[in-house]
Parts: structure tokens; C-alpha cells; sequence
């Protein structure tokens, strides 16, 4: 079983990244530019907490964000010490991109499922994750 999940998550990977080639981004960029969207600025210690990363790895991400053009750091005003980092507009455009490609290649993965088959999935997937 845990090879077949394995399996699984490894075409899903591959999929992810040949969807968001267009945009040259990493899984993890687009992931982290969909947190900043659907949470706000944050700072780079709550964003590394909410990917479950590093807070240094989350620093190389911002940073290639932000060399990109769709993020951008300023000062938290309630501490000016700590840095927040929010999307830009061309962030918010390309996350909406990147996230109807994410769903599209997990689309295609998990299409030949009928709804019952991909709700019980989901219903287990969500049961291990918590």
C-alpha cells in the first residue's frame, strides 16, 4: 500500500511540475504564493510554519519571489524589527494561474475516479493527514 501512495504522489509531483513550467516556478513557490494569497501578509516565520519548511528555506523562496516580481517585503509595522511579505498584483494574477493548473493536473490524475470513489479518497487522505 504505502508503495502504491508512494506511486501515486510521484505522478502527481510530476504533473504539478509540468503544469506550472510555463510560469517557471517551483511547487513550492507556487505553494508559497498561495499562502501569502489566501492568508495576507505575513511574516517569513509564520509563512515557513504554515509550508512546513525551514524559516531559511522560506527565505530562498521569498527571495525568488521577489526577484520575480510577485512578492514584495516590508516592514511589520507593529514591530519594524520583523518583515512582512505580501503578493503583488502580478503575484495575486499568476497564483490564480498557477492554482487552476495545480487543480487541472490534479484533475487529469484523479479524473478517471467516479465522485464516490474521489470523495472517499479525500475522506481518507484527510483522515491521515490529521
Amino acid at each position: 500500500m504505502a508503495e502504491a501512495f508512494w506511486a501515486v504522489t510521484r505522478r502527481l509531483r510530476h504533473r504539478t511540475r509540468e503544469a506550472l513550467a510555463p510560469w517557471d516556478v517551483t511547487p513550492g513557490q507556487s505553494r508559497a504564493l498561495g499562502v501569502l494569497i489566501r492568508h495576507g501578509a505575513l511574516r517569513l516565520s509564520a509563512l515557513a510554519e504554515h509550508l512546513r519548511i525551514a524559516p531559511r528555506s522560506a527565505t530562498e523562496v521569498v527571495d525568488d519571489l521577489e526577484a520575480r516580481g510577485l512578492v514584495r517585503r516590508r516592514p511589520d509595522p507593529a514591530d519594524r524589527r520583523a518583515t512582512l511579505v505580501t503578493p503583488t498584483g502580478e503575484g495575486t494574477r499568476a497564483g490564480a494561474a498557477l492554482y487552476a493548473a495545480r487543480r487541472a493536473a490534479a484533475g487529469d490524475l484523479f479524473g478517471g475516479l467516479t465522485p464516490a470513489d474521489r470523495e472517499h479518497l479525500a475522506r481518507i487522505l484527510r483522515t491521515l493527514r490529521d
